[in-house]
C-alpha cells in the first residue's frame, strides 16, 4: 500500500457563482480551499496534492497551504457547466506529459466540503486498494428524505410517484419497510487513474460505498450553507482534532 501513488486532486476554479470567491474567502480563520488542501496533507495514504485551478490567487493561496499548482487550467476547462472528467483527465495528461508523473489512485477533494475527515479519505483509498477489481469509492450517507416518498407534479397538475416500484403505495408505507438508499455526498471520491483515462469516466461500472454518518458531512452551496458549517467549526461543536488536521499547520 505505501507503494501506491496517490493524488489528491482538487479542482477550484475562479469563477463561482453561488459565493463569489468562495474557494479563497477566510472560513473560521483560514481560506476555505485550505481545508481540503489540509486534509490531503494529513491523510496518510495520499502521496501528492495538487490544485487544479485557471486563477492566479488561487493558485498562490493553495501553495502558502502546502498544496502544489504545476499547471494553470485552460479556461475550456473552467466554465459553469464544465464536468469533472475533462478536468481530471487534462491535469493526469499534463501530469503525464510534463512532470512524468503517474498516480495509480486519484482522491477527489472538492473545496466545499472543509469538514472532511482526514481519515475518510485514507479509508476510501483502503478499500479501493483491498478490492482493486472495484472502479472506484464513494462516501454516501443515509438521506435524510427517502426517495420512495417523492412526488412529481405532471403536466396535468397531478402528482405521481417518483419512484415506480413493485410497491403498493410506497409512499404510505413506513420508512423502515422500505428499501435502504443512500445519498452520494461528494466528500471523497478516490478512483483508479485508469479508470478516468481508459473508461472515461470518473467512477466506472464498479463502484463501492463508503458509509460515513450524515452528521459528518456538509457540502457548502450557499451563503446559509456557509454559516452554518463555520459556526460548528467557531462553537466547537467540530474541532480541528475531530477533522485530523490544523490548516495552520501548514501555511508558509
Amino acid at each position: 500500500m505505501q507503494a501506491t501513488k496517490v493524488l489528491a486532486l482538487i479542482p477550484a476554479r475562479g469563477g463561482s457563482k453561488s459565493i463569489p470567491r468562495k474557494n479563497i474567502r477566510s472560513f473560521a480563520g483560514h481560506p476555505l480551499i485550505a481545508y481540503s488542501i489540509a486534509a490531503g496533507l494529513a491523510a496518510e495514504m495520499v502521496t501528492r496534492v495538487i490544485v487544479s485551478t485557471d486563477d492566479d490567487e488561487i493558485a498562490q493561496v493553495s501553495r502558502q497551504y502546502g498544496a502544489q499548482v504545476p499547471f494553470m487550467r485552460p479556461a475550456e476547462f473552467a466554465r459553469d457547466e464544465t464536468p469533472d472528467l475533462p478536468v481530471f483527465r487534462h491535469a493526469l495528461e499534463w501530469l503525464a506529459e510534463h512532470d512524468g508523473y503517474t498516480p495509480q489512485i486519484v482522491v477527489h477533494l472538492r473545496p466545499t466540503s472543509p469538514l472532511r475527515r482526514a481519515w475518510h479519505i485514507d479509508q476510501a483509498v483502503y478499500r479501493l486498494i483491498e478490492q482493486p477489481q472495484a472502479d472506484a469509492v464513494r462516501t454516501v450517507c443515509v438521506p435524510f428524505q427517502n426517495p420512495f416518498k417523492m412526488w412529481q407534479i405532471g403536466a396535468d397538475g397531478l402528482m405521481r410517484p417518483l419512484m415506480q416500484t413493485s410497491f403498493k403505495e410506497p409512499y404510505n408505507m413506513p420508512r423502515q419497510a422500505l428499501p435502504e438508499v443512500y445519498w452520494q455526498t461528494g466528500y471523497v471520491d478516490a478512483v483508479w487513474a485508469d479508470t478516468i483515462l481508459t473508461k472515461m469516466s470518473m467512477t466506472g461500472d464498479r463502484i463501492l460505498p463508503l458509509v460515513i454518518d450524515p452528521g459528518e458531512w456538509i457540502d457548502i452551496d450557499s451563503p446559509d450553507d456557509w454559516r452554518h458549517a463555520e459556526s460548528l467549526l467557531e462553537s466547537g461543536k467540530v474541532t480541528l482534532q475531530d477533522l485530523g488536521f490544523d490548516p495552520a499547520t501548514y501555511k508558509r
